[in-house]
């Protein structure tokens, strides 16, 4: 699955092992997968930070900081983890099989973190970082180079503030799909007038694509 054979598979199975599925198999005799994830996130922020650490010698902790922040929030690593194929292999409560949406993302950047705590366990920290490197870190020249590290509304909002002196301000202009997921279209506004679209899982991320 990961080009890596664990010595311990039971390892790798938890890690894709959701609490929801447990409360539908009781019988199943592992944990869920959040001590791994907790474990996972320590070693992929000191992967992380120790790589961007070293690549950027004249970038200050502030945008270092960013950097990271980017690689490893929750729509990078549930990317990651998609073209990895983790979809394939968690082990989700039928309940949670049917969300496709924002809980699913997060749900995957969440199994990302826990096979990386997993590898851990079960060779240490080099393989972890290799893994982290090979599927991650690959991502840095690009995040870095198309600015994707930068919050995209406060930039916005200090480039309209500084050329045309006005605020944007952002409406929603529909919701659609069920609750659990909502896709919401968010239009940005200058002195009321419409600017651009954009479209997410949450308003949040509407605003920031628009």
């Amino acid at each position: 699955m990961f080009n890596f054979n664990f010595t311990n598979p039971e390892l790798l199975k938890q890690a894709l092992l959701h609490r929801s599925y447990l409360n539908e198999h009781p019988e199943i005799k592992l944990e869920h997968n959040e001590r791994l994830e907790f474990l996972g996130d320590a070693v992929l922020e000191l992967v992380v930070t120790d790589y961007l650490f070293h690549k950027y010698p004249s970038r200050d902790e502030g945008e270092l900081t960013a950097f990271r922040a980017a690689l490893v929030n929750a729509e990078t690593l549930s990317d990651v983890a998609s073209k990895l194929g983790v979809n394939q292999h968690l082990l989700l409560s039928k309940g949670e099989q049917k969300d496709n949406g924002r809980a699913r993302q997060n749900i995957l950047a969440n199994t990302f973190e826990a096979i990386v705590g997993a590898l851990y366990l079960d060779q240490g920290y080099e393989a972890a970082k290799i893994f982290i490197t090979k599927h991650l870190l690959l991502l840095t020249d690009i995040i870095v180079a198309n600015n994707l590290w930068q919050d995209s509304k406060s930039l916005f909002q200090e480039k309209a503030q500084e050329i045309a002196n006005v605020t944007p301000v952002y409406h929603v202009i529909s919701e659609i799909g069920p609750d659990h997921e909502k896709i919401f279209t968010v239009g940005v506004y200058l002195n009321n007038d419409f600017v651009a679209e954009g479209r997410g899982l949450s308003k949040q991320r509407a605003e920031q694509e628009a």
